[in-house]
This record gives C-alpha cells, sequence and structure tokens, in this order.
C-alpha cells in the first residue's frame, strides 16, 4: 500500500489506475503490534490499522479485499485471482506489477495438524483467530510457544498478560539468536524471571491433539501440555506464486531487486516487474552480502521508492545494516549490524567490547543497569556491530550507533560522538561512549 499510495501521489486515476488484491481482511495495518494486541497493551485490533480499504478507496486506489492471487501470466501480462467471497476466478490485466506478497511462517511438517489451537503470528486475521481462541469456552490455560526469537519472547508476554502458564521452547542454546551467545543469556534469565519455563536446546517433534484440539507439544525429551501453541519459527520469503509464474529468486529465497526494487533476474531488471517488503532480499552494507530482513521499517521504504519509482520519479533503497529492537516486559533488546557469527562469516577479524552502565546518572531515581557490546574490525577499528540488553530506556541507544554504522564511523571516532547529557537521561559518560572507549581499547591492543 505504500508503493500504491505513492504512484498514486504522482499520477492521477485518469492516468494510473491502480488495482490492489489482499486475501485477508485488512489494509495498512501493523503486524508488528499484534502480540501488543493480544497481550493487552493496545486494546483494540483497529488501533493497528493506519488505513482501512475504504481511506485507499477515496484517493482512487481499488482496493479487493480476500481476492487471493493464484497465478501470475507475464507472457499476457494478467493477474489471476480468487474471489474467496464468490468464489469466481478474476483475471486482471497489467501493465506495472507489484509484488509485495510478504513472508509466511515457517511451518514444519509436524506442526500442520487438523486441529485448532495451533497459530501462526503474520496477519491481523491471525490476530483476530487467536483471540477468539482465547477467549472461547474453556478458556486455555497453558501455552506453549515455539521459538525464541522476536515473535515468541513477544507472544510469550503476551500470553503471560493473558493469564496462561508459558513454556518456550528454543533449539539453540539460547533465546534471541539474533543477538551474541552471551547477550542472549541475559535475555534468557529475564524471559524465566516473568515466571516463563524456558526450555533451550529443544527440538520439537510433533503436536499431540485431542478431539480436535492441541493437546501437547513433544519434544525429543519431554512432553508438554498446551492448550493453545503459537509458532515463533521465524519467517520466510512468500515468493511460490513469482516462482511459479518463472520469475527467478535470490540466494534467500527472496526475490532479488535492483536499487529502484525492479525484480531483476540474470540478464537485469524483468519489464514492469517491481517488489517490495518481505518478499524481497536485500544487500547487508556492512558484510556486503544478500540477506533476507523481514522487517515493517524496510517494507514499508522500499514500498515508497518502489511506487515512486512506479510514478514516474526516482528513488533506491540502498540496502540494510540489520537493526532491530524488541522488549519484554522491562527488558529492552537491540541489535545492529554483525554479530560475531556474522562477522566471522563475512571474514571480518575483529574484537570486542562489552560494558555495563546505567540509563541514567546513577543517583537520579529510576536509573536501570543495561550492558552495551561492540564489534569493530581488528585493523581498522570501523564499527561491524552492536548490541544492547538493558532496562528501560536503554534500546533506543542503538540508533545512535545505527547511524554511526551507516556513516562507517569506527569506533576511535565515536568516542568524540556530541552525545545529550543530563542526569535524568544519561551518566555523564553516555554507556555508547564508554563502550566506545572501551572498543577502541580494544583495537590498540590488538595492533
Amino acid at each position: 500500500m505504500s508503493a500504491a499510495s505513492q504512484a498514486r501521489k504522482r499520477l492521477g486515476p485518469d492516468r494510473l489506475q491502480i488495482v490492489v488484491f489482499e486475501r485477508g481482511h485488512f489494509t495498512s495495518y501493523s503486524a508488528c503490534g499484534i502480540p501488543y494486541w493480544i497481550g493487552g497493551a493496545v486494546k483494540e485490533r483497529d488501533a493497528l490499522v493506519a488505513r482501512d480499504p475504504d481511506a485507499h478507496r477515496a484517493a482512487g486506489i481499488d482496493v479487493r479485499l480476500r481476492h487471493e492471487a493464484v497465478g501470475i501470466d507475464l507472457d499476457r501480462r494478467a493477474v489471476v485471482a480468487h474471489d474467496h467471497a464468490t468464489g469466481d476466478e478474476v483475471r486482471e490485466p497489467f501493465d506495472q506489477l507489484m509484488y509485495a506478497a510478504g513472508a509466511v511462517p515457517v511451518t514444519p511438517g509436524w506442526a500442520r495438524i487438523p486441529a485448532g489451537g495451533v497459530f501462526g503470528v503474520q496477519t491481523l486475521d491471525d490476530g483476530d483467530a487467536i483471540h477468539r481462541w482465547l477467549d472461547a469456552d474453556p478458556r486455555p490455560q497453558r501455552a506453549v510457544v515455539i521459538g525464541g526469537g522476536y515473535i515468541g519472547v513477544e507472544m510469550a508476554e503476551a500470553m503471560v498478560n493473558r493469564g496462561l502458564a508459558v513454556t518456550l521452547l528454543e533449539k539453540s542454546p539460547q533465546p534471541m539468536s539474533t543477538v551474541d551467545p552471551d547477550m542472549g543469556e541475559r535475555v534468557h534469565h529475564a524471559i524465566a524471571a516473568l515466571g516463563i519455563d524456558v526450555r533451550v536446546n529443544a527440538h520439537v517433534e510433533g503436536i499431540e491433539s485431542d478431539g480436535g484440539r492441541v493437546r501437547a507439544v513433544v519434544t525429543r525429551d519431554e512432553e508438554f501440555p498446551a492448550d493453545v501453541v503459537v509458532l515463533g519459527l521465524g519467517v520466510r520469503p512468500n515468493t511460490t506464486l513469482a516462482a511459479d509464474a518463472g520469475i527467478p529468486l535470490g540466494v534467500t529465497g527472496g526475490l532479488r531487486t535492483d536499487l529502484r526494487m525492479r525484480v531483476t533476474g540474470p540478464d537485469g531488471p524483468l519489464d514492469g516487474i517491481w517488489a517490495a517488503g518481505d518478499c524481497v532480499q536485500t544487500t547487508h552494507l556492512i558484510s556486503g552480502q544478500p540477506i533476507h530482513v523481514p522487517l515493517g521499517t524496510h517494507a514499508n521504504k522500499q514500498g515508497r521508492v518502489a511506487g515512486i519509482n512506479l510514478g514516474g520519479g526516482y528513488a533506491t533503497f540502498p540496502g540494510v545494516i540489520g537493526t532491530a529492537v524488541t522488549k519484554v516486559c522491562e527488558l529492552e533488546v537491540a541489535r545492529t549490524g554483525l554479530t560475531e557469527k556474522e562477522a566471522t562469516a563475512a571474514g571480518y577479524a575483529y574484537v570486542t567490547a562489552s560494558v555495563e552502565s546505567t540509563s541514567r546518572a546513577g543517583y537520579y531515581p529510576g536509573a536501570a543497569t543495561m550492558a552495551i557490546k561492540m564489534i569493530a574490525e581488528k585493523r581498522t577499528g570501523l564499527l561491524l556491530g552492536a548490541q544492547i540488553v538493558g532496562r528501560e530506556e536503554a534500546a533506543k541507544r542503538i540508533d545512535a550507533l545505527a547511524v554511526a554504522m551507516w556513516n562507517r564511523m569506527t569506533v576511535e571516532e565515536m568516542t568524540a560522538l556530541d552525545l545529550s547529557y543530563a542526569p535524568p537521561f544519561s551518566p555523564v559518560w553516555d554507556p555508547v561512549l564508554i563502550a566506545a572507549r572501551k572498543a577502541t581499547d580494544a583495537v590498540h591492543a590488538a595492533g
């Protein structure tokens, strides 16, 4: 919808007809807000909707809900869609095609059971389904969340807030594998402190049901009773429709695009085919490698770029550095750039530095602890990555680190950053500066 809105701004209805197929019931909503709606922090579903279909229609965009695209005919330049309301097949010709199908939850074979109570968390329709299940009789009492990534820990918190007993199963040694294990251990302890039963190195082998309802999750070592199961196993690009049409995919399984978000193949851009969002791969600006990072921030920026270009303008999307943030109750977790594992895979020699500090001056009421970790290139001191785990007002400091990395700063250059100071907001030496100083020392010590 970002692409459609930008294209419409540049070309009026008499110059460009825009048709949007959406298989669900909603447009322009915050999928990232679904766990907070389920957990009760957001009271109304519609608070997550930025612009409903009627608002888009009023702007001259023909939004067709409950229309699922089922085929793309590149030779005849048409999209085939199934109208779920009538059962009819619709064939819509196009001059320009915008592919923005997003991502779909990773669902192993053992999770595909004909029983109620097993959910992915990808769309607002998914959120509706979870709400109905949690509010129905008999009321669920026990939740098992499979996967300890962003959506897993957020949904575990949501289930706790709904009063359920929660077990979190993670196959890795620590939850939040998007940060290094030493930082993930801090997350582990914080989740457990909420009363969540965190099981690491847990390999799920099946989900059992009884009477059409989920009954338990089975791992190699144990069985965990469950009235509701949430799949937080990550997502993959929703590109099956594109691949079936002969559109080439990248190494990540996402669509390859150029800087203007035109879909590209071995011989260059495909004529009139555009893509953006969780269905595309992009370039990591630190490693230089293709990467799939499904985040709403990137999706909206990419959609805007595609729409500007569709409308005859010019815009580019350069790539990402992997900045992300989440929270589990009062604990905040943030990262940007490369982890140690990713830096090694990219071929970097590096040093690390970790510090503990406080969000405010230590004597000021409400000061809370935080840990910051920096990864810097061994020879140059170039900032390669950073992670933060801490309490209130900790995680958004990742933005300063992301800006420094985006502009290719070294940790030594960062020690002189003119960051703001007042006791209610920071110690006189902000934790970012303390970490930069320690990282600089590590670079010098490494020669």
